[in-house]
């Protein structure tokens, strides 16, 4: 073996179990491998887990608070002013330096699989072409899909098709949209539909900023369902965000998940970013700005969790650890019950892969060893304490380590260890 992690806590097994890792991938998982190797990691007891996967983040934007200027409102929309101000200062070099330091910080944080959204509606395309330099460079450690995202609309900003169209040339990964923004709603199915046929014709998925904002006639993601069925992209199709959902009327949510079933649509949330963004326009009582995460769930629905912003013009916080994420959303969401909390982890490792599309990801024998060792012995203990990946292993190899502080209560002169544990 080349790594062996001895005692781990493996979700749903009985007993500690040790992994073995041949190359890249996880020759053996037992309760206790006899052979030896090189490298060791004693869990100890602790947690392990495939590997975090980052649904929904823009690396082109990343720890630009701030520049020009602060978001005095904190709304969606005086963030995007803010963009729209910030892009024409672009730079190949600036983008890579930001997205290379927020990289570090989410691998420290257990992420190897990251897709990003970048802004298309530049005519020299400054942001996209730097991504690629950066989703190369990261190759072999961390896997990143490009989404190619019209930040100002496919038609309510100049050529904005055409600049799609080349984006997808130059190597995109993904085709986005942002229906909602459009200028009118005409303008909107007709992002939603080229969007979804660029998908089609040149085989890739789809993923679009849907529906975010407080208004409840804006009705974009029923567009998505109809022409993801329509063209045939059942599980190739991811709708972010979905805000809209909180406010649209029962019955017609009831007929709206239906279909996005059908359709096989996979839901990202944004607690982070939605959490303080939505609502902005409400007196008392404010509205929780997130998409209706229980339904979509209890209708076989695969939602997932993602990161959105890292110090960025919509959210000034953030290191780039979806546990964060998580543990606002377990508020947030009323996500509290047993369950609920083991599927938030879900919401980052299996079912944000299943969005991604991986089919080497999993804790399994064969599996693509992407894995992290928790300073947590269980998923609720993780999220409960935002816990520190003791260690992160890409494709067999360990990339980050964090070696977790220790805290001490000192009584009548005696330092006590303090564990956070009951």
């Amino acid at each position: 073996m080349d790594l062996i992690i001895r005692q781990a806590t493996v979700a749903g097994a009985e007993q500690p179990a040790d992994i073995g890792i041949r190359g890249e991938r996880i020759a053996r998982i037992g309760p206790a491998i006899t052979e030896t190797s090189p490298h060791e990691i004693d869990a100890a007891g602790r947690l392990v887990t495939p590997s975090l996967v980052e649904t929904h983040v823009h690396l082109d934007a990343v720890l630009t608070a701030g520049s020009p200027r602060h978001n005095l409102t904190g709304s969606l929309f005086e963030g995007i002013e803010i963009w729209g101000e910030r892009v024409k200062t672009l730079t190949r070099e600036d983008v890579i330096r930001r997205a290379d330091q927020a990289i570090r910080w989410m691998l420290a944080c257990g992420v190897t699989h990251i897709r990003t959204h970048v802004d298309v509606c530049d005519p020299a395309l400054v942001a996209l072409r730097a991504l690629l330099e950066v989703r190369e460079a990261w190759r072999g450690v961390v896997e990143i899909q490009i989404v190619a995202f019209p930040q100002q609309g496919i038609y309510s900003f100049p050529d904005g098709e055409a600049l799609m169209v080349q984006a997808l040339d130059l190597g995109a990964d993904l085709v986005g949209g942002i229906p909602h923004y459009e200028w009118t709603r005409e303008y909107g199915e007709r992002a939603v539909k080229t969007a979804l046929r660029l998908a089609a014709e040149r085989g890739l998925r789809a993923d679009l900023h849907c529906d975010e904002t407080d208004d409840d006639q804006s009705r974009f993601l029923e567009v998505v369902a109809a022409e993801t069925i329509r063209l045939g992209l059942q599980g190739r199709v991811t709708a972010g965000h979905a805000t809209a959902m909180h406010s649209y009327n029962n019955a017609y949510a009831h007929r709206l998940i239906r279909w996005m079933r059908q359709a096989g649509v996979h839901i990202v949330t944004n607690p982070l970013d939605n959490s303080v963004l939505q609502g902005r326009f409400d007196a008392y009582p404010i509205r929780r700005g997130f998409t209706r995460v229980k339904e979509l769930l209890a209708a076989g629905i695969n939602v997932c969790i993602g990161h959105d912003s890292i110090m960025d013009p919509w959210y000034p916080l953030g290191v780039g650890d979806p546990l964060q994420a998580c543990f606002v959303m377990a508020h947030y969401g009323q996500m509290s019950g047993y369950e609920e909390v083991r599927a938030l982890l879900e919401m980052v490792t299996t079912r944000a892969a299943a969005c991604f599309g991986l089919d080497e990801y999993g804790l399994a024998e064969g599996r693509q060893a992407d894995l992290v060792v928790w300073d947590a012995p269980t998923p609720e203990d993780a999220v409960r304490r935002i816990a520190p990946r003791v260690a992160v292993i890409s494709r067999g190899r360990v990339v980050a380590r964090t070696t977790p502080a220790r805290s001490e209560v000192i009584l009548r002169g005696t330092p006590e260890a303090v564990t956070f544990q009951p």
